[in-house]
């Protein structure tokens, strides 16, 4: 009786959203006081990553605060998200690559199965 029934397992992120998100995060960052003059800016990599960078660790968490405020707002989930480390960038700046899971793993596939 099990046997008959089957189930798909979806995790997508909508890219739309996605991308919208990013362009209010920038908007912000462009008139908050504080990150003026960071050179704080935020890019999507094609469909794979989104790539945060600034002047400083500090602010490159304030940048990371206002996306992940902005996809919340627009209903993307944060969980769908996977940061890397933050390295050194080109000018004394830093940035961080945030991957964009789309699926799921084999090990998380197998997990979900043996439930």
């Amino acid at each position: 009786m099990a046997s008959d029934n089957s189930f798909d397992v979806v995790s997508k992120i909508d890219l739309q959203e996605v991308s919208n998100a990013i362009q209010q995060a920038i908007k912000e960052i462009h008139t908050r006081f504080d990150l003026k003059d960071s050179k704080s800016d935020i890019a999507l990599e094609g469909k794979e990553a989104i790539v945060l960078s600034s002047i400083d660790e500090y602010k490159l968490k304030a940048v990371n605060d206002i996306l992940q405020n902005k996809l919340v707002k627009r209903h993307v989930p944060l969980k769908g998200l996977e940061y890397g480390a933050i390295e050194a960038a080109a000018g004394s700046t830093v940035r961080q690559k945030v991957k964009l899971q789309q699926g799921i793993t084999i090990e998380k596939a197998r997990e979900i199965v043996k439930l």
